[in-house]
């Protein structure tokens, strides 16, 4: 922001002293200048930002200063002072003094001020005013009736008043009609195919599936408002409406819908991706995928797990990043798909051949080729996979490297919440203070390993500081530089080894830390963070989170929900002789 004299920035031009913030509200942009008779010195503020109630964010007041508002005129309506909000004059068409708390919610007002009371304000000016002021010219005050003419456009389209075309929209396979009376240039604003489609008539007879037809009178009440209220399962159909008719707006609006309720767990996942994949979403698709895997258990105990595609099992399948309780469940949920799929033997044998056998422990193979109704059907076709999976149990992992490959994804775990492999965390007011914990973890997923524990201190800090953000200390006395603030801080998990004895020596370790949601009744994931193998935290752990705020999406009735996962790696120290 330009704090000269006569400087202009961001839509406002200074003329009493350097500016302390500027926003903009109403469609208009507002500075706060001292009179300059009383020669502030205050610290620059932040740039011009919008807030939907006109608060000055980022701006920096001494204990005696005082706000006041101003519409177009410079007349005063209204001042906060200190720390109480008080009125004067008639309210401001504008901004009302409720609004101009510097921060935080404004107390209701308390006190009424004359003009003698005044001494030492800021005084807040529209930068139309100001430019008026500075130019010699004539005030412009923002008029604003954009509400009005939304309400009389939703009454037009309700009573088809001057409407020139006629849409009958009739649902496939059935003789329903819905008759719309609408105007040529407003659909074809939002849309060329309206605007060719109606361009020599003023009749169109419209074929749209009982889905799309059913909310057909939403999408085009969105087409002369703007805006509409979407539910779940209207979510595609208004999709594919928005996708025919080519209203880039409505299906971005849409397709953004969808991935925020995918993270908070409400969506279909399924349905979504079989939707994704069709129309070519691909932003949609992943968002599908991610969460998927992330809730991979809460999924296949669901109806929902019936309707997925062997296009999407295989996509499954293949990740490591599942998250479930451990290669067994996968096995068993596997299992239950081919026996309500029944798909072609080729494709059963192909998701079978992808279950990690080596991460299932032995007398739980024994248990699977004894009672497995799949592996009675389709056993040759994974002989070769059960065989090299007794072998990893019955040899240690490096006598095991010296004749067998051990770089391939078989031999790596997913993310399993079994105790071998890590541990629940339940951290109730995580923004309170720090806090600690360990757990053990079986040192590898070979039988031979099975016996051997690894212990893991764990250490989270809501306000880690960075070294950069520390305080600097200026001289020999002592005096810091301005500290740094506890907002300024980031929470941070660092997950280390009690010990570094010889155990592990052919292993290393990759941490993942789960966040979980509830939502629906159901825990589920709504973030995944992993450690690079060399490193004992995550950079980006909680990066976004605000643990200070009760209603966060990380928390769940105030506490912070973890999963700490620690996975051992094999093929990153282990070379297999050519």
């Amino acid at each position: 922001m330009d704090n000269s004299l006569g400087g202009e920035k961001g839509g406002t031009t200074s003329f009493l002293n350097p500016c302390l913030g500027s926003w903009q509200h109403g469609g208009e942009f507002w500075a706060c200048y001292p009179k300059p008779e009383h020669n502030l010195s205050l610290p620059e503020c932040a740039p011009v930002q919008e807030h939907p109630l006109g608060v000055c964010t980022g701006m920096t007041f001494p204990p005696r200063m005082c706000l006041c508002v101003t519409d177009a005129s410079t007349r005063l309506v209204g001042t906060n002072r200190c720390a109480h909000t008080v009125c004067l004059g008639p309210s401001c068409p504008l901004l009302t003094p409720m609004h101009m708390s510097p921060a935080g919610r404004s107390p209701p007002p308390t006190e009424v001020l004359g003009p003698d009371d005044l001494s030492g304000c800021a005084v807040l000016l529209p930068a139309a005013a100001q430019r008026a002021d500075v130019g010699g010219e004539a005030a412009g005050t923002s008029i604003n009736h954009s509400q009005a003419v939304l309400q009389r456009l939703q009454e037009l389209l309700r009573q088809g008043n001057a409407s020139d075309v006629v849409l009958r929209v009739q649902a496939a396979g059935t003789d329903e009609v819905r008759v719309f009376h609408a105007h040529r240039l407003l659909l074809g604003l939002h849309s060329e195919l309206f605007r060719e489609l109606l361009s020599n008539q003023s009749e169109a007879v419209l074929q749209e599936p009982r889905d799309c037809a059913a909310v057909f009178d939403k999408f085009i009440r969105y087409l002369y408002c703007g805006e509409l209220t979407v539910l779940l399962t209207q979510a595609i159909p208004l999709h594919r409406l928005a996708t025919k008719y080519g209203v880039a707006s409505l299906q971005r609006g849409v397709a953004d819908y969808m991935r925020a309720h995918l993270a908070g767990g409400a969506g279909p996942a399924v349905g979504w991706y079989h939707y994704a994949v069709g129309t070519g979403d691909e932003a949609l698709r992943e968002s599908c995928l991610q969460f998927l895997a992330w809730n991979l258990s809460a999924v296949v105990a669901s109806a929902e797990w019936g309707a997925v595609s062997p296009e999407l099992l295989w996509q499954l399948l293949q990740r490591s990043d599942l998250v479930l309780q451990d290669e067994l469940e996968l096995f068993q949920a596997l299992e239950a798909w081919l026996g309500r799929a029944r798909p072609p033997p080729a494709v059963a044998e192909r998701a079978l051949r992808a279950i990690r056998y080596p991460m299932i422990p032995p007398a739980q193979l024994f248990q699977l080729q004894a009672r497995s109704a799949a592996l009675a059907r389709h056993g040759p076709a994974v002989a070769d996979l059960l065989l090299q999976a007794y072998q990893f149990h019955a040899a240690s992992p490096l006598h095991y490297a010296k004749f067998f490959d051990v770089n391939g994804s078989a031999f790596l775990p997913r993310n399993y919440l079994a105790p071998a492999w890590g541990a629940p965390w339940v951290i109730n007011n995580p923004a309170r203070d720090d806090r600690s914990t360990s757990f053990q973890t079986q040192l590898g997923p070979s039988g031979h390993d099975a016996g051997r524990r690894v212990t893991w201190n764990v250490l989270f800090s809501p306000r880690w500081l960075p070294v950069s953000l520390r305080p600097v200390y200026a001289d020999a006395a002592g005096t810091a530089l301005p500290a740094a603030r506890p907002e300024d801080g980031r929470p941070r998990l660092v997950v280390t080894p009690a010990s570094s004895g010889g155990d592990a020596a052919g292993v290393s370790f990759q941490k993942t830390v789960l966040v979980g949601a509830r939502q629906q009744g159901r825990l589920l994931v709504r973030h995944a963070y992993s450690f690079h193998q060399s490193s004992e935290e995550a950079g980006d752990f909680l990066a976004h989170a605000d643990l200070q705020r009760r209603n966060s999406e990380y928390l769940v009735e105030n506490a912070l929900h973890l999963h700490l996962i620690v996975k051992p790696v094999y093929h990153t120290l282990i070379r297999t002789p050519k």
